[in-house]
């Protein structure tokens, strides 16, 4: 049987950085593929902050969809930062509904002989009707992923950054780079071209020099702290704690960073007593025992999707391998008493509030001494 024909490109995702590299390289190609000059070439905006300019950026796209090329052959329109497609306000409105259904029924009519259409949308809701519309009737695309394949495309988009720059990740380079910087896909491009700059072309980006180089944008100068706590380095636990405190820091933070992390790596320590879960290799642990123990256990979490410390399993899988691997993983008992002793440091700052550092100091010699 013959593929159905696909009247249009449809590019989603829950980055709207990721979806927009994707979708101009796809509008890019069409307008080569179809030797599109640049009056045959449109971009029309679908941002839109209420339904008056979601009604007005659709009317927009139907004009530029149905306008024939003034010196004959293909137009190529892109119909970029469409957000009225998400959960939103404006994006639950009745207008915009009715907006969304005449925007079908523009698409499913395009005659894609005379217009190649490109439309990127981020965020989407895609429990709606017109996303699984999309996906069955469109050259589909969901950029970014979602769960732990949102990791895996905020990975690629360092590695493309750095090959096009003329360089090459180390061994665990970018698990650490993308553990600092988050998921700011802006930063991480800005970031992978600075690390490429101090590497020069041709050289490779190690995983000291992102330690070294790369500030810790995710979870703030207590990052920093709780590295050498959980990899039970006193002197080095120390020597960041009087850092933290001599910028000004406040303990709030890093009580918040410990706890948080040592709540991951007691998930961690009884899934690989009872064997679910293998020490993690340099990529993380592995994705097969992941999913069969994710299967067995995230329902008993009351199935939670939101990203928490208290779910195992709402963490990225090479994430969760990091901290496991990077950390002397002591017995679950020892993590246990850190957490009592976490919440026993936090009511002691309560009563001497003017002695931060020394409440820390103190409870980083009882934990790991």
């Amino acid at each position: 049987m013959p593929a159905t024909p696909r009247n249009f490109v449809f590019i989603c995702g829950p980055d709207d950085f990721i979806v927009n590299r994707v979708g101009k390289e796809r509008f890019e190609a069409l307008a080569a593929e179809a030797n599109a000059d640049e009056f045959s070439r449109e971009i029309v905006s679908g941002f839109a902050a209420n339904v008056d300019e979601v009604e007005t950026a659709v009317n927009r796209f139907r004009d530029a969809a149905q306008t024939v090329a003034m010196f004959g052959g293909k137009r190529v329109v892109w119909f970029k930062d469409v957000n009225f497609l998400a959960d939103t306000v404006t994006g639950r409105a009745d207008g915009t509904l009715k907006q969304v259904e005449a925007l079908q029924e523009l698409l499913a009519k395009v005659n894609a002989d005379e217009v190649a259409l490109v439309i990127t949308a981020a965020p989407v809701d895609r429990r709606r009707a017109f996303p699984k519309w999309c996906e069955a009737n469109s050259d589909f695309t969901l950029a970014g992923g979602d769960g732990e394949s949102a990791g895996e495309a905020l990975a690629g988009v360092a590695i493309a950054e750095a090959r096009a720059c003329g360089v090459t990740f180390g061994a665990g380079a970018i698990e650490v780079l993308l553990q600092k910087i988050g998921a700011n896909t802006r930063l991480l491009t800005e970031e992978t071209r600075k690390l490429a700059t101090y590497a020069n072309e041709g050289g490779v980006i190690e995983e000291a020099q992102v330690e070294e180089l790369t500030p810790n944008f995710a979870e703030g100068d207590f990052f920093a702290a709780a590295d050498r706590f959980f990899a039970g380095d006193l002197r080095g636990t120390l020597a960041e704690l009087q850092r933290h405190f001599f910028n000004g820091g406040d303990a709030r933070p890093i009580i918040s960073a410990l706890q948080n992390r040592n709540r991951i790596l007691i998930q961690a320590r009884v899934l690989l007593d009872a064997g679910d879960l293998r020490s993690p290799g340099n990529y993380g642990f592995d994705k097969g025992a992941w999913a069969r123990a994710q299967e067995a256990y995230a329902g008993l979490f009351g199935g939670d999707t939101e990203k928490s410390s208290y779910n195992f399993f709402t963490q990225n899988q090479w994430y969760a391998g990091k901290l496991v691997g990077s950390a002397k993983l002591p017995p679950l008992r020892r993590l246990i008493d850190n957490q009592q002793e976490f919440v026993r440091t936090f009511e002691e700052i309560i009563r001497r509030p003017n002695e931060q550092e020394a409440v820390l100091r103190d409870m980083a010699v009882r934990c790991l001494t």
